[in-house]
């Protein structure tokens, strides 16, 4: 009898990362994959994202909307609380053998509390990860709690998934997905990025992405202003901006990211670029900036300069091509100067990606065949094993 394996993925970026994983987790016979949409994904304010995956040729086995129309803490917990009630149905009817989750949303927090309920077991993507802005911190080591098996991005991430009482043996350094997706998809040319985007690519440009530092208060605003002010006044280089996710505040600056974009020549917004577009565009843009992991993770392997505006990611391992920057106007400024200076481009260009080699799935899988198909281990009675870290 096959084994049952749910992915989750609630998000544009998520999914984008599971991709390759989800890929040749179908290409073995022993596994039942089944690919449950929820959150972002089935928006029409943030892009209908579900559509990408339909596109991709996988099949979503159920889809599953919990996301309110509005972005305060209380419509987050409201949120959170529809995933409970909407999954606690779905895995009561599917009885999946594994649920595979990644990242420290709270929709994931949610999905896997209802896991942890009907003693479905749950192998959890980058958890041992610290970013000292964000209420992710909590979350992910919440889930981190209530998972199995764990795989990590670097080293010093596996050694505090230790530290918070997991096992050595069920805790694997496995690098990260999204290095992977660099190295093995084939991305757009310029030109059919310029047809894609509909914009000219001909000056230099920028990938930006700024989300919400949710452990501030009422900062998310004067922040996202401060970051536009300053590159509205950079006539030489355009700003393709990817709009907030479904966090706290996160509406509010996709409303600013709308109305600057109709005052600024060179400020672009789009909703969502995909997968494909996303790491296009890194390929050929000057530099990125913003707050979002992926300046961390990804960019360095293009070797560019990244722009690390705030506290959201503080406490992430960064690479040398990696500037930190405070949110206000002369910080951003200087940073963006820094960026484009040659010295800086040549540090980027000798940067070594922190994150990994690529071949994160191949690990992933070889754990999860060991784990799943090995006779005599039995994952639910092992979950629920008390212990004794070595």
């Amino acid at each position: 009898m096959k084994k049952i394996i749910s992915v989750l993925t609630a998000t544009r970026a998520e999914y984008g990362l599971l991709k390759p994983l989800i890929k040749k987790l179908n290409k073995i016979e022993e596994f039942d994959i089944r690919i449950v949409a929820t959150g972002m994904h089935l928006s029409q304010e943030f892009g209908l994202t579900y559509k990408e995956i339909e596109q991709d040729g996988f099949i979503i086995d159920k889809k599953i909307e919990i996301l309110l129309s509005s972005d305060t803490s209380s419509s987050v917990s409201k949120s959170m609380g529809l995933a409970m009630i909407s999954f606690a149905d779905y895995f009561s009817s599917l009885k999946p053998n594994l649920l595979i989750v990644l990242g420290d949303r709270y929709e994931t927090l949610a999905v896997s509390l209802v896991a942890m309920n009907e003693k479905i077991p749950i192998a959890h993507l980058y958890g041992g990860e610290k970013t000292e802005g964000a209420i992710d911190d909590v979350i992910r080591h919440s889930i981190t709690k209530l998972s199995y098996l764990h795989f990590t991005s670097t080293d010093e991430y596996r050694k505090r998934v230790i530290q918070l009482g997991e096992h050595p043996s069920r805790v694997f350094n496995v690098g990260a997905l999204g290095i992977e997706n660099i190295l093995n998809e084939k991305l757009l040319t310029k030109k059919e990025l310029e047809a894609s985007l509909n914009i000219s690519l001909d000056k230099k440009y920028a990938i930006a992405t700024f989300h919400p530092v949710t452990l501030e208060d009422k900062t998310a605003k004067a922040q996202i202003t401060n970051l536009l002010d300053v590159c509205s006044e950079y006539e030489n280089i355009n700003f393709i901006f990817t709009k907030s996710n479904a966090d706290a505040n996160g509406r509010m600056i996709n409303k600013i990211l709308d109305e600057y974009e109709k005052k600024a020549d060179n400020i672009y917004v789009f909703t969502s670029l995909g997968m494909l577009r996303y790491l296009s565009a890194l390929k050929y843009c000057s530099f990125v900036i913003g707050n979002s992991s992926s300046g961390l993770l990804e960019a360095p392997t293009f070797k560019i300069p990244t722009i690390n505006i705030g506290d959201r990611q503080k406490g992430r391992q960064k690479a040398s091509s990696v500037i930190d920057c405070l949110p206000d106007k002369s910080s951003i400024q200087k940073a963006i100067d820094k960026a484009t200076e040659n010295e800086f481009i040549d540090i980027s260009k000798n940067t070594v990606n922190p994150y990994g080699d690529g071949n994160s799935s191949d690990k992933i899988i070889k754990i999860l065949k060991k784990y799943m198909l090995k006779e005599n281990i039995d994952l639910k009675k092992s979950f629920y094993d008390c212990e004794v870290n070595e």
